[in-house]
């Protein structure tokens, strides 16, 4: 890295650093709708809490992550639909999940118009976060390493996610 790329980044992290107290839960109760004519789950903090158990919760409205090769979800091989764990919406089909050897569950492909993506600075160097365009719960990061045919890797935390079979 050069001292050019280090400074660019440090002071990237510097300002994300400055939004760090900023949670994608809005405290509003006004509904919205996403470009794509989703309507926006927006609850506080404390309804949120009362939802979701505590792992789920760090990751969909705090940002956290999970630890690796923690998720039953590795293993998930039939065909349905993983589902944001907070609202329900769906998010990827089984036909796009693959191993990446990461230790979460990965997906080449989302369903489109139910993820939004946003920059994420908090390992300084920047990546593609990305969340459910429904109620903005925090899912993973996606990265351009994945197989053909999108070249993508949406790495994203089992705690985050239900699996409904298809039936």
């Amino acid at each position: 890295m050069n001292r050019r790329n280090f400074i660019h980044y440090s002071a990237m992290g510097i300002a994300a650093l400055s939004l760090w107290p900023y949670r994608l839960s809005a405290q509003t109760t006004n509904p919205t709708a996403t470009p794509a004519g989703i309507m926006k789950i927006i609850k506080k903090d404390e309804e949120w809490k009362k939802e979701l158990d505590a792992k789920a919760y760090h990751v969909l409205r705090d940002q956290g992550t999970e630890a690796p090769f923690s998720s039953p979800l590795l293993k998930e091989h039939r065909e349905g639909t993983f589902i944001c764990k907070a609202c329900e919406l769906p998010l990827f089909s089984s036909a796009t999940k693959y191993d990446s050897g990461t230790g979460w569950p990965s997906f080449f492909k989302a369903i489109e118009k139910n993820i939004e993506t946003s920059m994420d600075y908090k390992l300084i160097a920047p990546r593609t976060e990305y969340h459910c365009a429904r109620c903005d719960g925090h899912q993973g990061h996606v990265f351009d390493d994945g197989p053909q045919p999108t070249g993508l890797r949406y790495c994203n935390n089992g705690v985050a996610l239900k699996f409904i079979v298809k039936g």
